[in-house]
C-alpha cells in the first residue's frame, strides 16, 4: 500500500510502501478517495503532535468502507465515511456530558499500529487516521457515515477544516445573530470560520490575514471586512471598524502568541475570544491581568471546534448541498499522493487555502 510517511521531525515525507497490517474485530477498512492538506500536518510534521515514527501522516479524510470486522455496528461496505479526529466511546464523562470532542479513550484509540515498513518498523497513523495513503484501517469510533452525493473532496473537510474552523464560531464561541465577529488567520480553517460565523448570523464579519489572496477569498465567503496586519496594529483596525468598542467574537486561528494577543485585544469589554490555532508545545501566552480582570473576556480553547461528530458531520454535509456552506471555494489545489510533500511546500509558501490529495 503506497503511503506518505513521517519517518522523523523535520525530514521531509517519504513516499513508501508499506504491508498493512489485518484489521481488528472493531476496524473498518476504508478505500480513501480524498485527503486534505491542513497545516495540523505541517505541524505533526514540526513535532507538535509528539507522534510515534514512521507514521502515515494526513487526518483531512473521505472514503468508502471495504471491510468490516466481526464486532463492527452501524456499518457495512459500500459506506460513505469521514475520519473523526477523535473517538466517541460514548461511556467516560465527557461523552456523557454532550461533550464528545474530548473523549476519554482518544489516546488509546490513535496509537494503534497499523502496518510495517519494508525495512520491518511498526507503522502508526496520524491521529489513529493517516489520511495519505491508499487505504485505511480505523476503529469504528473514528469513522462517521454520511448520507451524501457531494463530492469526496468536499466531505473530506468537513473532518477538520469546516468541523474545526466553522464549529468554533457556531459552537465553542457561540456566535450570535447580529454580533460582529473577527476572524485572526484566514487559511482553511480560517475560512470555515467565516462562513460559520456567517450561517449563525453575524452582521459583521472582520477576516485578518496578511496575504490578499486570503482575504479576497474570506471577502467570498461572507466576510464583511478585511485587514491587513501589516498596514498596521490588527486591534486598532478592527476597533476603527467596530466604532472604537472591538468585536464580539475573535477567532484565532494561527497558533502563536502575538496573534492570540491580537485576537484578545480586538474583542470588546465582555467578549469571547477563541483559540483555535495548534501552538508550539513550549508556547505560553501573557494576558494583561488588571485588563483580563476589569474587561471580564471570556477566552476559551477551541478544540475541533466543540464538533459532535456523529451528528454534526451530517449537518454540515446537509449545509453545503443546501448552499448555505460553500466548501467547493475553499479547495484551490489538488495534488496525487507521490506530491505531499509540494503540497506542504505550497501551504507554507501562502499560496494555497485548502489543497485536497485525489485517489481517484
Amino acid at each position: 500500500m503506497l503511503t506518505a510517511l513521517m519517518r522523523g521531525v523535520d525530514q521531509p515525507v517519504s513516499i513508501e510502501e508499506v504491508e498493512p497490517l489485518p484489521a481488528g474485530p472493531t476496524d473498518l477498512v476504508v478505500e480513501i478517495e480524498a485527503s486534505g492538506v491542513c497545516h495540523s500536518d505541517i505541524s505533526a510534521m514540526r513535532g507538535y503532535l509528539g507522534l510515534a515514527n514512521p507514521t502515515i501522516i494526513g487526518h483531512e479524510v473521505s472514503g468508502t468502507v471495504l471491510e468490516v470486522g466481526t464486532e463492527v455496528r452501524g456499518f457495512t461496505p459500500g459506506d460513505r465515511v469521514i475520519g473523526s479526529l477523535v473517538p466517541q466511546c460514548g461511556s467516560c464523562s465527557w461523552c456523557l456530558n454532550g461533550q464528545t470532542h474530548l473523549c476519554a479513550t482518544t489516546m488509546s484509540v490513535r496509537e494503534r499500529v497499523r502496518a510495517r515498513t519494508s525495512d520491518g518498523l511498526p507503522v502508526t497513523a496520524m491521529l489513529g487516521l493517516g489520511a495519505f495513503a491508499e487505504r485505511m484501517t480505523i476503529d469504528q469510533q473514528l469513522a462517521v457515515k454520511v448520507n451524501s452525493d457531494l463530492p469526496s473532496d468536499q466531505l473530506a473537510l468537513i473532518g477538520c477544516g469546516i468541523a474545526t474552523g466553522a464549529g468554533a464560531a457556531m459552537f465553542t464561541a457561540g456566535v450570535r445573530p447580529g454580533s460582529s465577529v473577527a476572524v485572526v488567520g484566514c487559511g482553511g480553517v480560517g475560512q470555515a470560520a467565516v462562513q460559520g460565523a456567517r450561517i449563525a448570523g453575524a452582521a459583521q464579519i472582520i477576516a485578518v490575514d496578511p496575504i490578499s489572496l486570503k482575504r479576497e477569498h474570506a471577502l467570498r465567503n461572507g466576510a464583511t471586512h478585511v485587514v491587513d496586519p501589516a498596514a498596521g496594529g490588527t486591534p486598532e483596525q478592527v476597533r476603527a471598524l467596530t466604532h472604537g468598542r472591538g468585536v464580539d467574537v475573535a477567532i484565532e486561528v494561527v497558533g502563536i502568541q502575538a496573534t492570540v494577543l491580537d485576537a484578545y485585544h480586538s474583542a470588546r469589554r465582555g467578549g469571547t475570544v477563541a483559540t483555535v490555532g495548534i501552538p508550539a508545545p513550549d508556547t505560553t501566552i501573557s494576558l494583561p491581568a488588571t485588563d483580563f480582570f476589569r474587561a471580564e473576556k471570556r477566552v476559551v480553547g477551541s478544540y475541533y471546534g466543540s464538533t459532535q461528530v456523529r451528528t454534526d458531520f451530517q449537518k454540515f454535509a446537509d449545509l453545503i448541498e443546501a448552499g448555505r456552506f460553500d466548501a467547493e471555494s475553499m479547495i484551490t489545489h489538488h495534488y496525487r499522493l507521490p506530491d505531499v510533500q509540494q503540497a506542504f511546500d505550497d501551504l507554507e509558501a501562502g499560496g494555497v487555502v485548502r489543497g485536497v490529495i485525489r485517489h481517484d
